[in-house]
């Protein structure tokens, strides 16, 4: 992870930045501060993956932000790639992982040209479309990139019954020389989350900085991941893996699945 090294680029990013995805590095510096796991997520999604297709040999990680699981992905599978819709977020992908293709993609309609044994969406990514009608585009988008046989994984945001309404997350940590806090407030309004979060954050001799951005996701039922597999000719699977995460969706694409016009052949530089 590469960190701002002056506060002017500090009050530079936070001044330009819309969302937390456009200051990859505080985005970063949130989450392994306050100890996300991201190589042992990756590990559990990989045997996930090869306990339904031993032969699994690569994979394409779509929402993959600044490449946290997919460095780890990178190191169980023979080729990765990897797919996201913001810039910032790519940047540090392809910092971290320059030999790692990265595409700048919209979950519900890309086209990378090739196919994968498994594709992944995770830490919630999926809750940042909205409507059943892009949920069951942006699952069927990730099928039509599996080969017959191949698993496609999926990290839910939280169910309607499962999202705590009103629930208020606090965390003050340090992260290589960066002392930040964090509060969020986060209420339901129809079918989705809204969670205000406000950020403040400094670092030695350069300067205290705060932001405040909005997060919105949609509260998909069960029931309707379980249909936009189907759709896209998958068994939905889901799985609580027990770490007080929302759990995982899993389905394996089986022969004669897929629809006319799919994805063949092998990958283009899709990076952009």
């Amino acid at each position: 992870m590469t960190m701002y090294t002056t506060g002017t680029e500090w009050q530079r990013a936070v001044e330009s930045a819309r969302t937390i995805y456009d200051i990859s590095p505080l985005y970063e510096a949130i989450y392994l501060g306050r100890g996300k796991d991201y190589e042992a997520e990756a590990g559990t999604v990989a045997e996930l993956v090869r306990a339904r297709n031993p032969e699994a040999r690569d994979l394409l990680d779509v929402g993959c932000g600044p490449g946290n699981h997919l460095q780890y992905f990178a190191a169980a599978f023979d080729h990765v790639e990897g797919a996201d819709l913001a810039d910032a977020q790519l940047a540090s992908a392809r910092s971290r992982l320059p030999d790692v293709p990265v595409h700048r993609a919209d979950m519900r309609t890309f086209d990378l040209g090739r196919q994968f044994s498994a594709v992944t969406c995770l830490f919630s990514a999926i809750g940042n479309i909205s409507g059943t009608d892009e949920l069951r585009a942006a699952v069927r988008s990730m099928a039509r990139h599996l080969r017959p046989g191949g698993v496609l994984v999926i990290e839910p945001w939280w169910f309607p019954e499962t999202f705590t309404a009103g629930h208020i997350g606090s965390d003050t940590f340090e992260h290589e020389g960066t002392t930040i806090s964090r509060v969020s407030h986060s209420v339901r309004r129809g079918d989705s989350s809204h969670m205000e979060v406000h950020y403040v954050f400094a670092r030695p001799g350069e300067g205290i900085w705060h932001f405040a951005d909005e997060h919105t996701m949609a509260l998909f039922p069960r029931t309707e991941y379980e249909t936009a597999f189907a759709d896209a000719g998958l068994k939905a699977e889901f799985l609580d893996l027990g770490n007080s995460g929302p759990g995982v969706f899993v389905g394996t694409l089986e022969s004669g699945t897929l629809e006319s016009g799919t994805l063949e052949g092998s990958s283009r530089d899709g990076r952009s």
